[in-house]
């Protein structure tokens, strides 16, 4: 039975209380499916999947927020189907993933100088989009996969490549996704990633802050 006395201080506009919420979102952040959830929190499954689409869309614009990498960074791109996607990753493990039409170097370039800032370390592998990046100001480095080269020294890539085989297995798991929906999970994964170990707490605390307007 939901309790519909409660104030929700998370969920603006809805029936659902503040506990059934936390509830919700507990199990969101363990990546339990819409099944499970809706059978273990007591809420029909039309509920929580209207829920976790507003979860999806709060991470998607936290994601937005996240402040350019400094350092030491892996850039990589990978194709999800016909889509190919760029990613990042700081050597403070956080990633930050962008869908691109096309490796070239005028797309690359911008998305690069807009969220890494210059004067930091980059790793890539040996595509040649990436000719000239010390000419931006970075300190510039190539792993070269084509000739069976995956690390030299602490110059590597592993990282982001762990981060693609972490989202693609989720997202297999998951039997695909609707094409329209595909950035917001692609964002969700990147989240996970970067929060894998406080993502409950992360939430809650940016969700108090700035409540989600529900239906």
């Amino acid at each position: 039975m939901v309790n519909y006395l409660l104030k929700n201080r998370y969920l603006k506009h809805t029936k659902i209380s503040e506990v059934y919420f936390r509830q919700l979102l507990r199990h969101f952040c363990l990546n339990d499916t819409v099944d499970r959830t809706a059978y273990e929190v007591g809420l029909s499954r039309k509920a929580v999947m209207r829920i976790f689409g507003f979860l999806r869309q709060y991470i998607f614009s936290l994601c937005k927020e996240e402040l350019a990498f400094s350092g030491e960074v892996e850039v990589d791109e990978s194709y999800f189907g016909p889509k190919r996607i760029r990613g990042k990753r700081g050597r403070d493990d956080k990633v930050y993933t962008q869908v691109v039409e096309n490796c070239s170097r005028e797309q690359l370039l911008p998305i690069i100088k807009g969220k890494i800032l210059s004067e930091s370390t980059v790793f890539t592998d040996g595509w040649r989009s990436y000719d000239g990046l010390i000419y931006q100001g970075y300190h510039h480095y190539r792993i070269h996969h084509h000739e069976n080269e995956f690390a030299r020294g602490k110059n590597h890539v592993n990282g982001i490549e762990s981060f693609w085989s972490f989202t693609k297995a989720r997202l297999l798991k998951m039997k695909g996704v609707r094409k329209d929906k595909f950035v917001l999970h692609l964002k969700e994964s990147e989240f996970r990633w970067n929060y894998r170990k406080t993502m409950y707490q992360k939430l809650l605390k940016e969700i108090r802050k700035s409540p989600i307007i529900g239906d």
